[in-house]
């Protein structure tokens, strides 16, 4: 049986923000740190870090919080699985909750939100969308 990591981490942090938890840790790999970063940058998360357990690793995910306790974070849904790939080209236009979120796509550059990846012209897999 296969797994698919990044279903897995979307859904903890999804189910972190409906609990009101301060950060969550998941599985350490590539893809899931580019996608952490991203997340750090676009302001969704309040930080994250690298944890050394002697195996794969953890990353710890501290979500950020309103003032009146509520996560910038609403949702985060995967596009992309392993059963059905969704690939974008660079003219493709996505539109995530009308331009108030965001869609990360893996370009032959690295992991791109789709404003960058418009900007540096280039396509790629469509892996997630978050708002």
């Amino acid at each position: 049986m296969s797994r698919d990591l990044r279903s897995e981490v979307f859904t903890v942090i999804r189910n972190a923000v409906r609990v009101g938890k301060e950060s969550v840790d998941v599985k350490k790999s590539k893809l899931i740190l580019a996608i952490v970063k991203i997340l750090k940058q676009e302001g969704y998360l309040r930080d994250y870090r690298e944890i050394d357990d002697g195996k794969q690793g953890i990353i710890r995910i501290y979500l950020r919080y309103t003032p009146d306790k509520k996560c910038v974070l609403t949702d985060i849904q995967p596009v992309s699985t392993p059963g059905r790939r969704v690939y974008v080209k660079k003219d493709d236009k996505i539109k995530v909750l009308s331009g108030y979120g965001i869609a990360i796509i893996s370009t032959p550059q690295g992991i791109l939100t789709d404003r960058e990846a418009k900007k540096r012209k280039l396509g790629g897999e469509y892996i997630c969308k978050v708002w």
